[in-house]
């Protein structure tokens, strides 16, 4: 029995590594018999050993990755110890990375698909050299098997990839070190496609590198995927830059919610893009970014990466503002990674780098950001995410963009205040972060019209009342006045039947003339109804009626 071991970062993730692995092995070991186990890094390390060492097998087998290197370092040498003659194979992108191995350990290198016979040879023998190198190969074909998704793969993401490879050659990246892009014929991805939505995932992923960069062959998948959906929804890694009007043409059809789209500009400084070869044209870029999420019915995500070269404070506040102002649903600001084997491993030294030791390998200071302004960044990028990245104040940051207000400021004036009340230590609630915002908005000079915009927004989102931090008159109050004011029925909100249910249940707020302005609601003071039903679009919120 070869037993297959992946550690993902949450239950609802799969690893796509795993089931190439057990297809390939299953096609050149038909005798052999193969098992799958899936684990997290939130599970408990000793009852995962203890599910692992329990179970006989003939050799372990394990993908390495950044997330998981540690864990699986730390399985592989108590592994060891228990059963020191049980041969361990590692694969992955970090298995060469893996120092100091058990005697019993294997590193296998490069794509399972293109390993020379004599590794699964020795594999059949139980005698394993210490290292194998395999070749890139031509043909990858999805190794899902039907029964994996009543079993391995029920509730979780699926992974698929069209092509290997990437079109850029980011030095930062891992997909920089083998050159070109291999790409699945357009009726072979149909195909597999085609038995992936029969099966209902939760959602498949494209693990492409880069899925637009044959545009022309992204909307042949994309015009099929309308065609076939059936309720699936689909992800993609794109290129901002590397969009026809034939593809805006198409997106513009897409029913909400069934594309989601994620967005790698890294950065907004030329001369970083240019040192880190991840050349685009950024203000196509911008503009597409600003178009796909005007349609209001694909997800859009878009990344940052801090510490990369060239990149000082300044200049990545910079690109925070740039990329905010396109307005994407999710903005992720992540750590450059300094991975071992890429060229920005080799260029270290030059461009000052100081990294984490040990994996992910974080970056701890360049030449242009200490790495005390580093650390300050970095908690400027953790109070970002954590108050753009959902649903709860969308009204508040179009408030500010309207204005002009530099989205880097609020937030730097967000952060201080975050650090004083010890908001990283704490449950980082909707409640939480919104009285935040409201003790913030007290020290502006605007600050009784963010108050009506937080308000709205904590409704919007469909709570019943407001917090302490945003409570104002009674709700009671308004509802008498508007017993003696409103017409007996009001067509699509209530009859003369309906009237004071509707009075009871409907959330109400009243509203500034100069905040209905703002919220595109009209021009004078008014009173406002969230109803229990949802809003199209991406953001899903309370439907607002003017009373």
């Amino acid at each position: 029995m070869l037993h297959l071991i992946s550690l993902n970062c949450r239950y609802t993730h799969s690893c796509l590594a795993q089931f190439c692995l057990r297809a390939e092995l299953e096609r050149r070991l038909p005798k052999l018999p193969v098992r799958l186990s899936q684990f997290t890094l939130n599970d408990p390390y000793y009852a995962t050993l203890l599910r692992i060492s329990g179970q006989p097998a003939q050799a372990l087998l394990f993908s390495v990755y950044v997330w998981n290197h540690a864990y699986i370092r730390r399985l592989i040498s108590d592994l060891a110890r228990l059963q020191p003659d049980l041969p361990i194979i590692l694969g992955g992108p970090q298995a060469e990375a893996m120092i100091n191995l058990p005697p019993n350990c294997t590193v296998f290198l490069g794509e399972i698909e293109g390993a020379a016979e004599d590794f699964f040879h020795d594999v059949r023998q139980g005698k394993l050299q210490p290292r194998y190198q395999a070749a890139p190969s031509r043909s990858f074909p999805s190794p899902y098997q039907q029964e994996d998704f009543s079993t391995h793969l029920k509730n979780r993401q699926v992974y698929y990839e069209s092509s290997r490879g990437c079109p850029y050659s980011c030095s930062y990246c891992l997909s920089s070190i083998s050159k070109g892009v291999r790409h699945k014929p357009l009726e072979l991805v149909q195909e597999e496609l085609r038995c992936l939505i029969a099966a209902k995932p939760l959602i498949i992923k494209f693990v492409d590198r880069t899925f637009n960069d044959k545009p022309e062959r992204a909307l042949a998948i994309w015009e099929f995927l309308l065609a076939e959906a059936d309720g699936v929804r689909f992800h993609f890694e794109i290129a901002p830059d590397r969009f026809t009007a034939e593809m805006f043409a198409l997106l513009e059809k897409i029913p909400c919610d069934l594309f989601q789209l994620e967005i790698g500009i890294q950065s907004c400084n030329e001369q970083t893009l240019a040192a880190v070869k991840r050349r685009m044209d950024l203000p196509q870029a911008e503009a597409n970014i600003r178009r796909l999420v005007a349609l209001n019915t694909i997800h859009i995500h878009a990344d940052l990466i801090l510490g990369l070269p060239f990149e000082d404070a300044a200049s990545f506040r910079e690109s925070f503002n740039r990329i905010f102002r396109c307005r994407p649903h999710h903005v992720q600001l992540g750590l450059l990674k300094v991975l071992p084997g890429t060229e920005m491993q080799a260029r270290a030294a030059e461009f000052g780098l100081l990294h984490c030791a040990e994996p992910p390998y974080e970056v701890l200071a360049t030449r242009w950001l200490p790495h005390e302004e580093l650390l300050d960044l970095y908690e400027f990028c953790e109070c970002a995410e954590a108050f753009h990245n959902n649903r709860f104040f969308p009204s508040l940051w179009a408030y500010l963009l309207q204005r002009g207000e530099e989205p880097s400021a609020f937030f730097r004036s967000l952060l201080e205040l975050c650090r004083q009340r010890g908001f990283f230590q704490l449950a980082q609630t909707q409640a939480l972060m919104s009285s935040l915002l409201a003790e913030l908005a007290r020290q502006r000079g605007d600050g009784p019209l963010l108050l009506e915009l937080l308000r709205y927004d904590w409704l919007r989102c469909g709570h019943r009342f407001l917090p302490e931090e945003l409570a104002i008159t009674p709700p009671a109050a308004l509802r008498d006045r508007l017993r003696q004011t409103l017409p007996e029925a009001i067509e699509g909100l209530f009859s003369s039947r309906t009237r004071t249910e509707f009075l009871k249940q409907t959330n109400l707020l009243e509203l500034s003339a100069e905040v209905m302005a703002v919220l595109g609601l009209g021009e004078r003071a008014g009173i406002v109804a969230l109803l229990l039903e949802q809003t199209g679009g991406v953001l899903k919120h309370c439907r607002a009626v003017v009373l």
